[in-house]
């Protein structure tokens, strides 16, 4: 019997479609210990590894550029818009190189998280393409005016090739797509005792006044750390590697590499420590907001504008999950007073499916 194989695209920006894609991966291989997985990405490796414990082959590829940006905040439309031009023209040397990779590999599915070229490289590979998101590139493209409705017209062309999607929460209509499934919210879930945590990374203070900075792969340039002095009695974590050394500021990271007493937790990620935390820092993003809220922990959110699927992912917060909503300004020149502010309640007294990556990968299994 062929062992059976799949290849999974993911966009190149940033951290979060990687995050998702591997916590599908790592849940395929648990169902699937013979599966091969082909992880078709940019992203760092020890990423990959801190959600997929087995095996797997990373073939370094970039079919798409999401949005070029400086830091988590800043884009930069005009570079964005060269670089996917570029793809556009080579996107049948491209595929033709994919699809020889494909058969010459074997690979049953293409699952992708969502880059467009990866369906028209599955249909012309002749297996199945599924893809994942909560939302398409044709629609962040559209948002910004005239000057890229050509290529957000050609992305809805690639993703009107694909087979089958797995629509997540907090999502847009997404109807490039002809057939549509709604998922759960993935992501990872703590592989830690917290207690052990706690006394480990030496965290003394109560949950409530534990708070965790994250800004995912981009990071943020103008993280005002200095903040931090006005609440000596507040402990933050960050994984921030550009952080300055403060009292009150634990880079666990930083710690591992430096302790071997801690090698355990040389693939921490922090999904394992928000369970510590009674509060997220964050700007929108998808794979931040839904290992939150599938943990029940309370995010407080920069709004992010020129990005179309911030206003959702804002909306779905608000509706779902305690939280504070900021400005850019409160959060970089304030004096960060929210911080002893109530949270927000969510508006809906519904939740959210949480078991999506579980159920996108039973549905890959079963092709099997």
């Amino acid at each position: 019997m062929t062992r059976p194989a799949i290849y999974i695209a993911i966009t190149n920006h940033g951290f979060g479609h990687a995050v998702r894609a591997a916590s599908v991966a790592a849940q395929i291989q648990k169902f699937c210990p013979d599966v091969l997985l082909f992880l078709v990405t940019q992203a760092p490796r020890w990423l990959l590894e801190s959600y997929i414990s087995g095996d797997f082959v990373v073939r370094s590829r970039a079919f798409d550029v999401g949005v070029v940006q400086s830091d988590s905040i800043t884009m930069d439309k005009l570079a964005t818009r060269s670089k996917l031009e570029d793809i556009k023209q080579r996107q049948r040397s491209i595929v033709a190189r994919e699809v020889d990779f494909i058969r010459q590999n074997r690979i049953n599915l293409v699952l992708a998280d969502i880059p467009p070229l990866a369906a028209p490289i599955a249909r012309s590979a002749g297996v199945p393409g599924w893809m994942m998101s909560n939302f398409g590139w044709d629609f962040i493209y559209r948002d910004w005016g005239e000057e890229f409705q050509e290529i957000a017209d050609w992305i809805g062309e690639c993703f009107g090739q694909c087979d089958r999607l797995f629509r997540l929460p907090l999502h847009e209509q997404m109807t490039a797509f002809p057939v549509i499934e709604d998922m759960g919210l993935t992501g990872g879930d703590p592989r830690y005792d917290l207690a052990k945590l706690r006394a480990d990374f030496q965290i003394k203070t109560s949950v409530e006044k534990t708070i965790m900075l994250t800004f995912g792969g981009l990071g943020l340039d103008a993280i005002p750390y200095n903040h931090l002095g006005r609440f000596p009695d507040y402990q933050f974590i960050t994984f921030d590697s550009n952080s300055p050394d403060l009292d009150n500021l634990i880079k666990p990271r930083d710690m591992v590499k430096s302790s071997p007493s801690l090698a355990e937790y040389s693939r921490l990620r922090p999904v394992d420590l928000m369970p510590l935390c009674g509060r997220v820092i964050s700007k929108p993003g998808y794979s931040t907001f839904a290992e939150a809220l599938r943990l029940d922990i309370p995010l407080v959110s920069l709004v992010r504008s020129g990005f179309a699927e911030s206003p959702i992912l804002i909306e779905g917060l608000e509706n779902y999950g305690f939280h504070q909503i900021l400005t850019a300004a409160e959060f970089l020149t304030g004096n960060w007073e929210f911080l002893r502010e109530p949270l927000n309640p969510p508006r809906l007294s519904e939740t959210l499916d949480k078991n999506g990556s579980k159920a996108i990968a039973e549905a890959v299994v079963e092709l099997y």
